[in-house]
């Protein structure tokens, strides 16, 4: 993946090494709020964390398993997007994602969402891709349910966060609804 201009605020840029500390320093600003919600944040206590991640998202990548992506906003990292493994054989990818402190609900995410949505259906010619968020929380649901994804079911105590077990709401979206959307 290359740089991708979403508009004048907001692009997509592939991670590299070189994002770490900022990305290091995003998640230290954001811990709090992210931990509610994502299991690895007290996992990542400092930069070779990171560095450990970006070069697993690049790995996944080589392989054609995936790309990961930061948001920058103004020039400034914000957050990340990735897909998950993309099973190649069912022709189906999820996606996730997170935005540091103080760039939430300005509808980014759902931009960047709409672009990873739009390049697996499109582009990689997938027939299904999935996002999975607790179902608590509101801000992360907000985002499948406004690109018009279908809330399948919930998975009970699917993931286990600092605060004990959360249920996962599933949400899908299958190539032949996007073409209609669109």
């Amino acid at each position: 993946m290359f740089n991708y201009v979403i508009d004048e605020d907001l692009v997509l840029k592939p991670l590299s090494t070189e994002h770490a500390r900022e990305m290091f320093a995003l998640v230290e600003h954001s811990r709090s709020r992210l931990r509610r919600w994502l299991p690895w944040v007290d996992g990542v206590t400092e930069q070779s964390h990171i560095i450990s991640f970006i070069r697993n998202a690049a790995s996944q990548s080589s392989d054609n398993g995936g790309f990961t992506a930061g948001l920058w906003i103004d020039g400034v990292m914000a957050g990340v997007i990735g897909y998950h493994a993309i099973d190649w054989h069912n022709r189906s990818v999820g996606i996730g994602y997170w935005l540091g402190e103080g760039y939430e609900g300005k509808g980014y995410m759902t931009s960047a969402c709409r672009v990873f949505v739009d390049y697996a259906l499109l582009e990689l010619a997938l027939e299904r891709v999935e996002i999975r968020c607790a179902t608590g929380n509101t801000s992360s649901r907000s985002i499948p349910e406004r690109l018009g994804f279908v809330l399948e079911g919930v998975i009970r105590q699917a993931e286990k966060l600092p605060d004990g077990y959360v249920n996962h709401a599933v949400y899908g979206l299958l190539r032949s609804e996007w073409k209609l959307l669109g």
